[in-house]
Order: C-alpha cells, then sequence, then structure tokens
C-alpha cells in the first residue's frame, strides 16, 4: 500500500479527497436515522415502547410547574391566583395541551404548601422540544411577577431541551479545544508546523468522511448522538497517533540517510504494519459491544469501527502519498526553540525514559514487584464500585437549576416526575372484566409499601391500549424504588391485569429502565470480556507468534483496565478527588462505562503495545540478543510513545471537562488507562517482563505452528551511493547524520 501511495501520489491524494467529500455530501443528503426508544432499553421497557409504536401511541411530552410557598398554602387566595395566572399564561401560548389545575387532579403536597399545574407540550419529540422555550418564557414572566413565591418547570421537553443545547455546545468545546491541543503537542513533537499539521488534517478528514459513511449506513443500523461523540473522541485519538507512528519512523530512516524511497519502503513495513494490526485490534475489541443487544452500544460500535477504518486507510495511503510528494519539506515550518529542542533528542528515548529505564532492565523483578503492585494498589476501589444507570439529578452539574427545581418537585411529591408506566394491552380494553382489572391493579398498587396516588389511567378504546402511571418512591435507582418496581411488576401486575386472558401489562419507567439496563449490561459483561479477550490473544498470537507476548499482551492490559476501574470508583463514587474535576461523587459509576472503557481500552492499549513491541522484535530478527532488543525497542519509540499518549491524554481530559456526568467518566476514566499504560506498563512493567521471560519472549510451541505467519519486518534497506537532488540531507540534520548519509 505505501509503495503504490508513493508510486501515485496524485491518485492516492486525489483520491482520498474525493472519498472525504463523497462521504460526507452523501451522508449528509441521506440523514441520520436515529435509535428508536424500543431499540435503546432491553426488557420490558422495550416491550412497552414497542406496544405503543405499534399502536400508533405518541405520548406527549409531561410538563410540570410548581408553585411553592414557605409561608402560604395552596388554601390561600393569593395562593390560588398564581396558580390561575401560571395556567392563563401557559395555556396563552398555544403550544400547551391537556391543561390540569392541582385544584382538579389534586396535585397538592401533604403540607399545602406546593402545587402542580400538569400539562403537556404540543409536537413530537424535537417539535416538543422546540414549542417548549415560548412556555419556560410564560412561566419565567410569572415567576418574576410573584417573587415571594417558587414558580418553576420541569419536564419532558424542558429537560429535552437543555440536554440538546447542552450535548452540542458540549461536543464543539470537544472539538475546538481538542484539535489545536493535538496541534500543539505534535509541535513540540516534531519542532516544525508541517509535521505538525499533517496527522491533524489526516484525523480530521477521517472522522468526516466516517460521519458521512455512519450516516450512510444508519438506515440498516441506527446511530445516536453519544456515537457521534465517541466517534470524536476515538477518531481524533487513533487518527493522529497512526499518522504520529508512521511519519516519525519514516523521519528517523531519513535522519539515517537513506532515501525517501527506502525510508517510505521500511516506514510502511514496520510502523504500517504496527498501525494495520493496531487498527484491527481496536475494531475486533469494538465488535465485541455488538453482544450487549443493546442499540445504542451497536451504534457507538458501528461509528468507532467506522472512524478506526477510515483511519487506518488514510495512514497507509494518503499519508505516503504526502510524505513522497513532500520529501523533506515536511520539515518546513520550524519553530526555533522547539526544533532545537528537537534536534538535541538523540532517538534514544531522553534522559527521563532512561532514568527509568536502566534500573529497570537491571533488576527486572524489583520493578515488576513495584509497578504492579502499584497498579493493583490504583484498582483496589474496583471492589467497592457500585453501578448504576444515573438519574436525571446525577447525570447533571451540581447547582443546575432543572436538578433543583426536579429535587424541589420529588421533596414535595415523592416520584411524581418519574413514575412507572404500566402499558396494558389487551383484546378488548373497554371490556367490564378489563375495566375491573384496571380498577383492581389501582387498589393493589396503593396497598403497595411506598406507593401513594394519584394513580392515573388513560385509556385507548380504538387500539385496546391502556397507561398506568404510578409514582413510585425513592430517587429512581436505589433500593427503595427498585423494591417498589418488583412488588409492581412480580405481585401487582400478576394478580390483577394479567389474570385477564390474552392480556400484556409490561411495566416502564425511569426505575424500570434503570433496572433493566443494569441487568442486561451484568448479562453482557462476561461474554463481552471473553470475546475481546479471546480474540485480541489470538491477535497478538498471529502478529508475533509467540505466546508469551500474546500472554503478556493481555496481561498487561488487563491491569491498565482494573486502575482506570479503581480511579472512577474512587473519584466519582467515593468523591476523591471529584472537586479537581468539577464535580461531586455521585455514589455510583454510570452503568455502561465499565463496559465501554473496558472494550475500547483494550483496543486502544494496543496501539503502543504493538509499535513498542514490533521495534523490539525488529532489532531481534536483526541479531540482537533479547536484553538488547527491549534496550533498543523501548528507547527507539520512546519519543513516539510520549507524544502519542500526550495527544491520547489530552484529548480524552477534554471530555472529562464536559456537563454530562458520563462524559466525565468516560473521559477520565480513558485518560487514566491511557496514562498509566503509556508510563508505569510501557517503561517499566512490559520491558521488566520481557527481561524476565528473555528467550521464551519468542516461544511458540510446536503444535501452533499451523498459525499462519503475519509477523513480517522489513529488513533495513542499504544506504545508497547517489541521491537526487531533492533526497540531500538538509540543514535541519544534526552534523553526524550527515557525514552517515555522506558514507
Amino acid at each position: 500500500m505505501g509503495a503504490w501511495s508513493a508510486r501515485h501520489r496524485k491518485t492516492a491524494v486525489f483520491g482520498w479527497l474525493l472519498f472525504v467529500v463523497l462521504a460526507a455530501f452523501l451522508g449528509g443528503l441521506h440523514g441520520s436515522t436515529k435509535v428508536e426508544q424500543s431499540e435503546s432499553m432491553p426488557g420490558e421497557v422495550a416491550r412497552a415502547a414497542k406496544i405503543l409504536d405499534e399502536a400508533g401511541i405518541k405520548r406527549p411530552a409531561g410538563e410540570v410547574v410548581l408553585v411553592q410557598s414557605a409561608a402560604l398554602t395552596a388554601d390561600d387566595p393569593a395562593f390560588h391566583r398564581v396558580v390561575d395566572q401560571v395556567a392563563t399564561a401557559v395555556g396563552a401560548t398555544g403550544r400547551t395541551a391537556d391543561l390540569h389545575s392541582p385544584y382538579d387532579s389534586g396535585a397538592i403536597s401533604a403540607d399545602r404548601h406546593s402545587a402542580l399545574l400538569q400539562f403537556t407540550i404540543t409536537g413530537e419529540d424535537e417539535q416538543a422540544v422546540q414549542n417548549v422555550p415560548a412556555v419556560l418564557n410564560a412561566v419565567a414572566g410569572v415567576q418574576t411577577a410573584h417573587r415571594e413565591l417558587t414558580v418553576e418547570e420541569f419536564g419532558e421537553a424542558s429537560s429535552g431541551k437543555w440536554f440538546q443545547e447542552q450535548f452540542t455546545d458540549d461536543f464543539a468545546r470537544a472539538e475546538w479545544t481538542a484539535v489545536p491541543l493535538a496541534l500543539g503537542i505534535l509541535l513540540v513533537a516534531f519542532g516544525a508546523l508541517v509535521a505538525a499539521v499533517l496527522p491533524v488534517l489526516l484525523a480530521l478528514t477521517a472522522f468526516i468522511a466516517a460521519g458521512g459513511l455512519v450516516a450512510l449506513s444508519s438506515g440498516l443500523l441506527h446511530t445516536s448522538d453519544d456515537a457521534s461523540s465517541v466517534m470524536l473522541l476515538v477518531g481524533l485519538a487513533v487518527g493522529v497517533d497512526y499518522c504520529l507512528f508512521y511519519l516519525r519512523r519514516e523521519r528517523e530512516e531519513r535522519a539515517a540517510g537513506r532515501d525517501c524511497a527506502s525510508a517510505l519502503q521500511i516506514a510502511a513495513a514496520t510502523s504500517g504494519r504496527a498501525v494495520l494490526v493496531s487498527g484491527v485490534t481496536v475494531v475486533v475489541a469494538m465488535a465485541g459491544m455488538f453482544l450487549t443487544g443493546i442499540a445504542d452500544f451497536q451504534a457507538m460500535s458501528l461509528a468507532t469501527i467506522i472512524v478506526v477504518i477510515t483511519a487506518v486507510l488514510g495512514s497507509l495511503t494518503v499519508l505516503p502519498a504526502l510524505l513522497s510528494m513532500l520529501g523533506d519539506r515536511v520539515g518546513k515550518g520550524r519553530l526555533p526553540l522547539l526544533h532545537r529542542l528537537r534536534k538535541a533528542d538523540s532517538g534514544q528515548g531522553g534522559r527521563v525514559w532512561n532514568a527509568l529505564l536502566t534500573p529497570v532492565l537491571r533488576r527486572p523483578l524489583a520493578a515488576a514487584v513495584l509497578a504492579g503492585g502499584l497498579l493493583l494498589a490504583l484498582a483496589a476501589p474496583l471492589l467497592t464500585m457500585h453501578t448504576a444507570n444515573l438519574t436525571f439529578q446525577q447525570q447533571l452539574p451540581a447547582g443546575n437549576a432543572l436538578v433543583a427545581t426536579s429535587a424541589r418537585i420529588e421533596a414535595a411529591f415523592p416520584g411524581s416526575p418519574s413514575p412507572a408506566t404500566v402499558v396494558v394491552k389487551a383484546k378488548d380494553i373497554g371490556s367490564p372484566e378489563m375495566t375491573r382489572a384496571i380498577a383492581d391493579f389501582q387498589a393493589a398498587a396503593l396497598a403497595t409499601a411506598g406507593v401513594h396516588g394519584p394513580i392515573e389511567v388513560t385509556v385507548h378504546r380504538e387500539q385496546n391500549v391502556a397507561t398506568i402511571d404510578v409514582p413510585l418512591p425513592g430517587s429512581g435507582n436505589d433500593a427503595t424504588s427498585t423494591a417498589a418496581l418488583d412488588a409492581l411488576r412480580g405481585r401487582v401486575v400478576a394478580d390483577t391485569l394479567l389474570k385477564v386472558p390474552g392480556t400484556e401489562a409490561p411495566v416502564t419507567g425511569q426505575t424500570a429502565g434503570s433496572h433493566d439496563f443494569n441487568r442486561q449490561m451484568s448479562d453482557a459483561m462476561l461474554p463481552v470480556f471473553g470475546f475481546v479477550v479471546v480474540f485480541a490473544f489470538l491477535l497478538m498470537l498471529t502478529s508475533f507468534r509467540s505466546l508469551g507476548i500474546a500472554v503478556t499482551a493481555v496481561v498487561l492490559n488487563l491491569l491498565s483496565v482494573g486502575a482506570a476501574y479503581g480511579v472512577l470508583a474512587l473519584v466519582f463514587q467515593h468523591g476523591v478527588g471529584a472537586s479537581l474535576l468539577g464535580t461531586a461523587g455521585v455514589g455510583a459509576v454510570e452503568s455502561w462505562v465499565p463496559l465501554f472503557l473496558f472494550v475500547i481500552l483494550f483496543g486502544l492499549s494496543m496501539d503502543y503495545h504493538v509499535f513498542v513491541v514490533s521495534r523490539i522484535k525488529e532489532a531481534h530478527d536483526r541479531g540482537l540478543s533479547t536484553q538488547a532488543a527491549i534496550s533498543h525497542g523501548i528507547r527507539s519509540t520512546a519519543g513516539v510513545v510520549t507524544s502519542a499518549a500526550v495527544i491520547m491524554v489530552g484529548v480524552f481530559a477534554v471530555f472529562g471537562t464536559l456537563s454530562m456526568q458520563s462524559m466525565k467518566q468516560m473521559g477520565v476514566g480513558l485518560a487514566v488507562a491511557v496514562l498509566v499504560d503509556a508510563t508505569v506498563i510501557r517503561a517499566v512493567l512490559l520491558p521488566a517482563a520481557m527481561s524476565l521471560l528473555g528467550e521464551h519472549n519468542w516461544y511458540l510451541p510446536r503444535w501452533l505452528s499451523w498459525l499462519p505467519d503475519l509477523s513480517h519486518t522489513e529488513s533495513a534497506a542499504p544506504l545508497p551511493q547517489a541521491r537526487h537532488a531533492a533526497d540531500r540531507p538538509t540543514a535541519d540534520r544534526p552534523a553526524q547524520d550527515r557525514q552517515t548519509a555522506g558514507r
């Protein structure tokens, strides 16, 4: 691929640009088909959504306005007037329906100091979100006129508006922060503007093309907003890293005096192969997410797979073509200070890496015990990890106005903001038998510990469907809520509604969704972990034809993932250091984060492992002893690994600053794991483990000799006797390199 691209430079470059433009254009023309609710959740929640979808019942976005006073009660005329003013203002917008006064519905708190005005926003989904600002402004107007009372709105449309706006703002902030950050790090790594810009441009074009391809494929496998966010996160990180690996190797070979063709040939066969193996590992790891059976994760998986394949394709085709075109002009735009720092690096790892590596190679057992002990200590909080589908209040930043309103409503009306909903599908929903069953259900539900009224029943006679809203106690994902849900599902529904033949009655809602989602995650954990570990092991085994290297790769990756899990539990569950991230301990880790982190980290960690071990094996294949090969491989890749790690950590850390708690946890977990992997793992544990194994690193049992040999490496090409003017060493090379080139 590298040789073809170098020979057909214009075809490769313009072909890539045409591919990016066409993919983006066709994707924009096609549009994205988003995951539907019936796909996004498992269990009874999915069944309830499917019943409503098949019946064509679109539940309107429900909203409430809380009117609350410390001094007045709902019986006071002044309080009543404010409620009437809110009703008038909300109704005057023309964007509401089904308005229920608390004096008619009975939505008045037990202490009589709070009342809920209930209504729906017209329009479905996106239209409701667009309609809600006018209603919010009307409510705010009443609040301004009556500051002695609390008048606040909360509901599906108002919270949906916040999430939509915040997601857009966060995504833009992440994009505009991560790209300059990566560019700045590359400037330090190369000391030249052109060399720094190339990886960023290729990563961005890969992301743009992948976005179009995801949109085109969304008709077959629906996508989601989270998938776009993850695609940017992973695409920028791996895209820049892959180009960095390739470009640095080509620059090293040129600095050693090789001509452009030879340098590209060696870079393609060594770093190019490492990029290909790394990309395949990420793709295989991400494919494990399909085993979860949840559409949102499948969307994330597909988006990540597409952006990684696109980044690999760009690195192996258009990058060699550009390097062939530019030649030594890739070093143009030198920044004097950074370039001097770059020249000071002899390519042997720098002082810090040498200071770490020398004692590690001298006393590998002690180094392995110390580093392993450190990682196990970091992973220890994992034993206390509690996962949960975070509630609305937990997901949003502390101090958020919507969170405060939701908390006030929940305190005055426990369970009201997000009740359980029983979706009843019957042969004849209006039959006397079904009417009695619904009445029996209401009586049995109210007799359940913690469950209180009002229970709202909505009957759709034409579709033979009814929905029953039952307020549940608790926060939505705690033991109290779960106990009430279990009683509702296990006893109340079975003893009343399901007594009527041919009736279905799945229970949905926030608590039910959290419960079903957590159960699905728990059931999927073992199959996904097994799939990823086994296939990663097999890929390493066939790539290096070594049992020791394959086992070492899996064990080291598990240690870095364990350390990331421990830090997540420590920070986000127990609150240690959470204030430094602008958040607080929420008592749990988002239920999907550990599984997602495991899959993506197992793929990304292979970037460094494949790149470093490939260099070690290359040196060993050329005749160096294992100890010397380890020393050479670690030192010669130290600068690249450091630069790549800093870029990945920086990009992931940007996501740790976003507003959503799940995005924070994902960003911090990824950043910690990559930091640990690039420092403790690559600088200490990997060389220590390989030193202890010695020649056993290259051992392959005879009964595995049938495995395909994918371990090709490129031997160093002899230095040319003469070169064209464009290939001559430039003044930015050290004097010794110019002397070497002249020999």
